[in-house]
């Protein structure tokens, strides 16, 4: 019986103290800083790429030659690049164009808002932007072509359940790296 009333004191004692809700937190997510290397692969095209990412093969079902990932190991995110050659046909350029508007359209059911724009790498070289807000997957994506030879489209995912707000670091991070690839990217001839 004493034991119980011993412990009942300490229990109400330990309410007495003052307590104070602590504010909502995210997990710290430590960035590599930007440093970036020359793509060394045998690909139709070139660009820089970050030092803290490594090139890997699409692996997916269907996948076709120099579709690549820019993959990002401490940050679970990579950048998807798939290739296609155009051979001239205005017909096969509008059907991905029209793909890479089809599969950014995706992300509609958790996006809040989206915007595209037409962006010009020092290159010269014209590129569409695609970014998504919200609850997605993907960010931002983008395509650019020559319009007679080559065309390349590119989506950054990330691999994580966490709710975006926590990640708005890393997707501007990728943003970055995006458009310095976008900037360094050259078609080889």
């Amino acid at each position: 019986m004493k034991r119980i009333m011993i412990a009942g004191l300490l229990f109400l004692a330990g309410c007495n103290s003052d307590f104070t809700p602590k504010p909502k937190g995210f997990p710290r997510i430590d960035l590599p800083p930007h440093a970036y290397q020359p793509l060394t692969e045998d690909h139709p095209y070139t660009f820089e790429y970050s030092k803290a990412a490594v090139i890997k093969p699409d692996t997916f079902k269907g996948a076709e030659p120099h579709w690549i990932f820019v993959y990002y190991p401490d940050l679970q995110a990579n950048i998807q690049l798939t290739y296609k050659p155009v051979q001239g046909s205005k017909e096969r350029l509008r059907g991905f164009i029209s793909d890479a508007y089809l599969l950014a359209s995706k992300h509609q059911d958790k996006a809040f808002a989206s915007k595209d724009a037409m962006v010009k790498g020092r290159s010269g070289q014209n590129f569409v932007l695609l970014e998504i807000e919200g609850d997605v997957p993907s960010h931002m994506q983008f395509f650019t072509t020559d319009s007679t030879r080559h065309y390349l489209r590119g989506a950054v995912y990330l691999r994580t359940a966490t709710e975006n707000d926590s990640l708005l670091p890393v997707v501007d991070y990728l943003k970055k790296d995006v458009m310095h690839l976008i900037n360094t990217l050259r078609w080889k001839k």
